[in-house]
């Protein structure tokens, strides 16, 4: 069998994207998802993204980490999502669609995508640290100098940490600054670093800001891959009207044998 694919990326966080809402795919194959996430025997990317329809909105973005398996939401493949529903013509304009974690709306402005994300609960403490939930656990660790951490390493040591248990966590080296933020991030599914991660980068921002008071915040983010723009309200530790802004870009497209 024959697949076609498309490739997509949010700052250098990359995606391969199926439009499978015909079911040619079968939702559950996870020995296929991580073959075509593999950078050596297959197309290469930190994640697969199926498109299915939904009854009540424009699609269904259903998330794969590059191990094959279903992950949590994704903000940068959710605004790829949307790039890929924009290039195919599922949709025109602004967009609603569902992922693991609910509705999502995303609208271009210009050559960036705003991503709306749902509300975020106050953070857990860990170790003097937020732990947050932006549709995906991530845990956010303070650092003097973001370019000395090693983020494989210490990433890998914190991802199964006991205090995380079973699912493990995201983890998000953070270097902040009065006007903005540096993030790197070790994705779990992955279980590497990666060139950005949008749910770890709106997690970011929120955390830098919990202490600033309550208001409309809006804050820049520097990524290996890009920069990226977080805007939300925060009223006593919640943040609402939560809202990711960044470039979502096509790469290829192609077809690829994938057996019968």
């Amino acid at each position: 069998m024959k697949l076609n694919f498309n490739k997509f990326h949010g700052t250098g966080n990359d995606f391969i994207i199926i439009d499978n809402r015909d079911k040619e795919v079968s939702s559950d194959n996870t020995a296929l998802f991580k073959k075509l996430c593999n950078r050596n025997i297959g197309v290469g990317a930190d994640g697969l993204i199926l498109i299915l329809n939904h009854d009540r909105y424009d699609f269904e973005m259903k998330y794969y980490n590059s191990d094959g398996r279903e992950g949590t939401m994704c903000g940068n493949g959710g605004r790829c999502a949307y790039a890929f529903a924009l290039k195919a013509g599922i949709v025109n304009h602004e967009s609603a669609f569902i992922a693991s974690d609910g509705l999502h709306k995303a609208k271009k402005e210009g050559n960036i995508i705003a991503l709306s994300l749902n509300d975020v609960s106050p953070p857990v403490i860990v170790n003097g640290n937020h732990f947050l939930n932006t549709g995906s656990p991530h845990y956010i660790v303070p650092v003097p100098d973001i370019s000395k951490v090693n983020v494989y390493e210490k990433g890998k040591s914190l991802r199964r940490s006991d205090h995380f248990a079973p699912g493990g966590t995201n983890v998000n080296f953070v270097e902040l600054h009065e006007d903005m933020i540096k993030v790197r991030t070790y994705e779990r599914g992955v279980e590497n670093e990666t060139l950005s991660c949008g749910t770890g980068i709106t997690a970011s921002a929120i955390s830098s800001r919990l202490n600033s008071g309550d208001g409309k915040h809006i804050v820049n983010v520097e990524t290996l891959g890009g920069n990226l723009v977080v805007n939300f309200v925060l009223e006593k530790k919640i943040a609402t009207s939560v809202c990711l802004k960044g470039a979502a870009e096509f790469v290829f497209e192609g077809e690829i044998d994938v057996g019968s």
